[in-house]
């Protein structure tokens, strides 16, 4: 901290024309610009094109509800709900200062920091102290998480894990906690191997409190951006093993469908619907423990 005493001294000292004024803090609207450009209208043509489509009231409309399934899933799994989902979301090429590649704002990012602020509250009105929510992003989306692991990089109490094509999409990367590079046409078995090791780093490095799971189903064998091979069986094998991971360590979960692009859309509602047909074990086994526990 002390360099910036020592630099404004020098200036001082040594460059007389330069004129120094007391740094006003910096408004909440102030903050929120590339909000409020979202919401009125007001975007760049540059910044829609790096999101991709145009502006209008139902995009923007879209990006808070999108946001708002995504914190209010979160908040369910997190009271004694165990498992909850977004039907959309997993937005995670948005920055805190822009979006970018389809995503508007990042929900999975809003989201870990509200439940962590909630989490806090309400243990401060407890009179409890502890450490902030444990936030494990577990992105399998076949583009990198590269909007999340911006926003997240030198904060502990998030990691993230992305397990993405080294070819494809974004094609400059932000480090993630943790990145799993896959080469195009990558099948079954090899991608459920790298799944393993990457859920046993995990463990690990870091002890989550709560996962937000991006199920992309843009690694399907059908899909037009993916560049990977997995069959039905084997996204149905991901989810199971991200599920039956998480149900291990009883961990409550949220999960958003990320990207999906298949040369047919029912091939992308197939395999999503598939996740929530995974994702409904999980959820009675949440129940059964609720009940015997409340017993």
């Amino acid at each position: 901290m002390q360099k910036y005493a020592m630099l404004r001294d020098r200036i001082l000292a040594e460059l007389p024309g330069v004129v120094l004024r007391q740094a006003p803090p910096a408004t909440e609207g102030e903050l929120a610009l590339d909000i409020d450009a979202v919401l009125n209208g007001s975007l760049s043509d540059a910044a829609q094109r790096e999101i991709g489509f145009p502006w209008s009231p139902g995009m923007a409309e879209r990006a808070r509800r999108s946001v708002g399934a995504t914190v209010a899933a979160s908040r369910c799994a997190l009271a004694g709900e165990g498992v909850a989902a977004n039907l959309a979301g997993g937005t995670h090429h948005a920055y805190a200062h822009k979006g970018s590649g389809f995503c508007v704002f990042n929900d999975v990012a809003v989201a870990a920091r509200l439940m962590q602020a909630e989490a806090a509250r309400a243990a401060a009105q407890s009179g409890v102290s502890r450490k902030p929510l444990q936030v494990a992003v577990v992105d399998l989306d076949v583009h990198q998480g590269n909007g999340t692991a911006h926003i997240c990089q030198r904060d502990p109490s998030v990691f993230t894990l992305s397990l993405h094509g080294e070819k494809n999409f974004p094609f400059r990367k932000e480090p993630s906690d943790l990145d799993v590079e896959l080469p195009d046409g990558c099948t079954d078995g090899p991608y459920l191997e790298a799944l393993t090791v990457a859920l046993d780093t995990l463990d690990q490095r870091f002890e989550p409190d709560f996962v937000m799971y991006l199920a992309g189903a843009d690694v399907f064998e059908g899909d037009r951006l993916g560049r990977l091979k997995l069959t039905a069986d084997g996204m149905e094998a991901r989810d199971r093993q991200v599920f039956d991971w998480a149900w291990q360590r009883r961990l409550p979960m949220v999960f958003a469908m990320a990207g999906g692009y298949g040369h047919r859309i029912e091939d992308t509602v197939a395999v999503q619907l598939n996740t929530y047909r995974v994702a409904r074990t999980y959820a009675d086994r949440w129940r059964a423990f609720t009940h015997s526990v409340d017993q």
